[in-house]
């Protein structure tokens, strides 16, 4: 049968998700990815061998162990399984490790940790869905569960990349991984819609055949309930037992009775005794119709929740690569988060294949690297969860261990860092010097280093690390003899020597460790300088340890030998573990038997047979060589210690001119901030005083209504005399006028220097005291009238843009003229023309009606023979009429005069 068909079918991403990615990862084999393929057809023996040398070669290197390291920070079972197993993918070409770097760069920066709560491994639940078998309802919520919180994981990336476009670069290697993806949202709907993950069953909804079923069957078991609840009352009340009991036995449901009383029960079914005897469990005859219809309901509802969850497995199954490609790319983010948190637990720095077009002579430069396993000693955490991770079976469970990790001291003293520089031209270096002074164990760390590179992984050095990338790392380190395959030291050492040989390319690192021991020196020494003069031709690099002095004599014959040697102090008679390029190694074996404590009578007897063994003046010039190597060493720390300390002095310097620049920068804000404050409380004050003079002259504008024209004067001296305390000095300075013979008329648009230049209006000529009152905006000022220049090619204009608002306590002309120009009221008649507080009505803002009853009110509460000004603004003129209609038709306005020039959106009314 199908599912409900309201379901949304699966599609395929929407098409501007479909764009092509960067070059992904090609898929190797099993044992070197995380993501293994078959064998393509062109593969060849050589190629097996190749890869089956690599695997011994990672095993060596011990790059499982770096893996279980990776393990404690991975957030998924799958992650946490494939770095358990080792099995890290590894770049099979330059671009795709350097997409693997990009994408550990892209989480060490990410602003917050991603969350991978939720992400199961469904691989097996798919797996089972593919062979026909039934997967269960846990099983399919787990897959929903993932399907939800792979989707929910993309949205963080989008999130984190949407922040800024510099989040958004960053984060594009992480948002190519899933961006591609199909998430399954019609799946993930069926299986919601069909299973209620929270009380694993399944919903009615699923089908409309399992809803009949369920709801007949409710309907039978009411009725069966209700008909045992009867019978159960009656043998109550007949004795038959204390209390009643419905319960269930043999999948039909009964009550239970003593076996005293089952006469109450005439025709009634045993269907089970209590293990006292005293309890029979039966069924009605009534009921045994309802049981046989619940039972034959009940199989109905187990067969077809069966159907259902066939057709949702056979759902997984026609999804199974997408789902595959889904948890591989989960595997992939989840893995490059590992890496970098990783990469800051052990401080790694993000190391850079060597480019040919570099100006550097160098083709390896890594400074100051440690090898990961030996620094894993000095780094400590509370929990220490790299090994209670290990050891957890549910890493999903920790999260990102990323910040758990704590360093104990700023530096550790082991293991002991070392260099490793080698130049463009060299192929084959030879590294010389004692036993226990860390030959093996720089060639180590060279290839691990190699390794982790190619894995995308941080390196714990300093700067930035620099090296090739390799296509095969091939060593031969250790000990291969084999009694079972009949191999002595020396042919285990030459088998693998041999199969390496046959499968170098120009761009393998080859490792090899103690190089033609095991057999007599000068037939050892012969062969290994015939295996270094065949490999200098055939690979990228060649790095050999050897006791043999005769082969750092090769350098000396052709450039594409270097050597190296392993310091060794003979003061203190211990290794330093360092690497000296460029020089030859004694393998100081006497001096180290010395230390561990062989009698001096055989380290005697030993001198002697090199005396011998040696001619005078070869041991002389190494001897003096050595010395001047030494000399030139510490001239070098010397002059290094100097650099340092200048070093320090110039910094300390910039740091003293940079705090004195950033204390430049604070005392100017400061002095700003200071100056503004001033000047903001000087505007406070110059508003306090003008509105101290304004209430005067209304304060005395009541008692003295003659003597208006003098207030107003007054009023006005006073905030000029305001005005010019808060100026520039030069404010009210007197000049000779530019144009001695303009006179400014009342409404002359001037240009007033005192007011820097700006346009006022005149609103009173000039007088005898030769100043004018002009209007600015807002403010009214009086000036002298030789700092007033007229403008230039205007007229006397409407002192409409220039005027305030009506609304302001002083407002209008200089004198009552001004006014009631007009108007032929007496002013004796009527109250001074001058708009306050008490004679101003502001209608605007109100509606029509509104406005009618306030200006009725104001207009009925008015005084005798006073003057009321009625501000109704311009708008759209609906309140002006309303106004000019009231004003017109009311018994107390005697003359009402619409709005002027001086007056805009304002009428004045007469009232007697």
């Amino acid at each position: 049968m199908d599912l409900c068909k309201t379901l949304i079918p699966i599609r395929p991403p929407p098409p501007h998700l479909r764009r092509a990615l960067p070059h992904r990862h090609v898929k190797s084999t099993a044992s070197l990815s995380t993501f293994p393929t078959t064998t393509p057809p062109e593969s060849t023996p050589r190629l097996s061998l190749a890869e089956s040398l690599q695997n011994e070669t990672l095993q060596t290197l011990e790059w499982p162990s770096v893996c279980k390291q990776v393990s404690a920070f991975t957030s998924t079972t799958m992650g946490f399984s494939a770095a358990q197993a080792g099995r890290l993918p590894l770049g099979q070409s330059p671009e795709e490790s350097r997409r693997l770097l990009d994408q550990t760069a892209a989480a060490a920066a990410l602003s917050r940790p991603l969350d991978f709560s939720g992400i199961e491994d469904v691989s097996e639940t798919v797996r089972v869905s593919v062979s026909g078998e039934l997967v269960t309802i846990g099983e399919l919520c787990a897959v929903k569960r993932t399907l939800r919180s792979a989707r929910e994981l993309f949205g963080q990336l989008e999130e984190l990349a949407s922040r800024d476009d510099d989040s958004r670069e960053r984060c594009v290697p992480l948002l190519e991984i899933l961006q591609s993806c199909n998430f399954l949202s019609g799946l993930e709907q069926k299986i919601g819609y069909c299973i209620d993950c929270d009380f694993s069953r399944v919903l009615d909804r699923a089908s409309e055949d399992l809803e009949i079923i369920r709801s007949e069957r409710k309907r039978n078991m009411e009725r069966l309930d209700s008909l045992l609840k009867k019978v159960s009352a009656l043998i109550l009340q007949g004795g038959g037992i204390d209390r009643p009991l419905i319960t269930k036995r043999r999948s039909r449901m009964c009550v239970g009775i003593r076996a005293s009383h089952r006469s109450l029960l005439p025709d009634g079914i045993v269907l089970n005794i209590s293990s006292s005897g005293a309890t029979y469990f039966m069924e009605p005859k009534e009921a045994v119709e309802l049981n046989n219809l619940e039972v034959r309901l009940s199989n109905s509802e187990k067969v077809e929740e069966q159907v259902i969850l066939s057709l949702l497995s056979s759902v997984i199954a026609e999804s199974k690569i997408e789902i595959k490609d889904l948890l591989d790319r989960i595997l992939e983010l989840d893995l490059a988060v590992a890496r970098a948190a990783h990469g800051r637990w052990m401080h790694g720095v993000c190391p850079s294949f060597e480019s040919f077009k570099t100006e550097s002579p160098l083709a390896i430069d890594i400074e100051a690297i440690q090898h990961p396993l030996l620094l894993e000693t000095s780094l400590r955490s509370s929990s220490d969860p790299i090994e209670s991770k290990s050891r957890s079976s549910d890493p999903a469970n920790e999260g990102n261990g990323a910040m758990k990790f704590e360093v104990i001291s700023g530096s550790s003293d082991f293991p002991v860092p070392i260099d490793i520089k080698i130049g463009h031209g060299t192929r084959v270096v030879v590294i010389s010097g004692p036993n226990t002074g860390g030959k093996t164990a720089s060639m180590k760390t060279l290839g691990l280093a190699s390794v982790m590179s190619k894995a995308g992984m941080y390196l714990p050095a300093k700067k930035q690390p620099t090296l090739p990338w390799f296509d095969f790392i091939l060593a031969d380190i250790g000990d291969h003899q084999s009694l079972e395959q009949n191999l002595s030291t020396f042919s285990g050492h030459i088998r693998q020597l041999c199969k390496i040989l046959e499968v170098a390319s120009k761009e393998s690192l080859v490792l090899i460790d103690e190089i033609g021991s095991g057999t007599d020196p000068s037939e050892g020494v012969a062969l290994s300088a015939s295996i270094l003069q065949y490999l200098k031709a055939r690979v990228n690099l060649a790095v050999v340890t050897t006791h043999y002095a005769d082969l750092s004599l090769l350098k000396e014959t052709d450039t594409r030998f270097e050597n190296a040697a392993m310091e060794f102090s003979l003061e203190t008679l211990q290794p330093t573990f360092q690497i000296l390029w460029g020089s030859r190694g004694d393998s100081n074996a006497l001096s180290i038997a010395k230390t561990i404590g062989f009698d001096d009578k055989i380290i005697e007897h030993a001198h002697v047979w090199v005396k011998k063994l040696m001619p005078e003046k070869q041991q002389m010039r190494q001897s003096l060589l050595y010395q001047s190597l030494m000399d030139e060493k510490n001239r070098l720390e010397i002059q290094a210690m100097r650099v340092t300390s200048l070093h320090s002095d110039i910094m300390k310097l910039y740091h003293e001119i940079r705090d004195e620049a950033e204390d430049i920068d604070g005392r100017e804000a400061a002095l700003m901030a200071t100056e503004t404050q001033k000047v903001k409380r000087e505007i406070k004050a110059a508003k306090s005083q003008m509105e101290a003079v304004l209430q005067e002259f209304e304060n005395q504008l009541r008692t003295s209504a003659d003597q208006v024209t003098s207030l107003i004067n007054k009023s006005e001296s006073a905030i000029a005399s305001i005005v010019e305390a808060h100026c520039p000095s030069d404010v009210f300075s007197t000049r000779e006028a530019g144009d001695s013979s303009y006179t400014p008329q009342i409404g002359d648009q001037v240009h007033v220097e005192g007011l820097r230049n700006k346009l006022a209006t005149v609103i009173e000529a000039p007088g005898d005291e030769a100043t004018v009152l002009v209007q600015c905006g807002k403010v009214r000022v009086r000036v002298n009238r030789s700092t007033i220049t007229a403008r230039k090619s205007s007229k006397a204009v409407a002192a409409k843009s220039s005027a305030p608002p009506l609304k302001r306590k002083v407002q209008g002309s200089r004198n009552s003229r001004n006014i009631s120009d007009l108007s032929n009221v007496e002013e004796d008649s009527y109250a001074p023309a001058v708009p306050t507080s008490r004679n101003t009505v502001d209608l605007r803002g109100m509606r029509a009606e509104e406005a009618s009853h306030y200006l009725n009110i104001a207009i009925s509460s008015s005084e005798s023979k006073s003057v009321m000004f009625i501000i109704h603004g311009t708008g759209m003129g609906v309140i002006k009429e309303r106004t000019i209609q009231i004003l017109k038709n009311h018994p107390r306005v005697t003359k009402f005069e619409q709005e002027s020039p001086m007056n805009f959106g304002c009428t004045v009314a007469y009232i007697n």
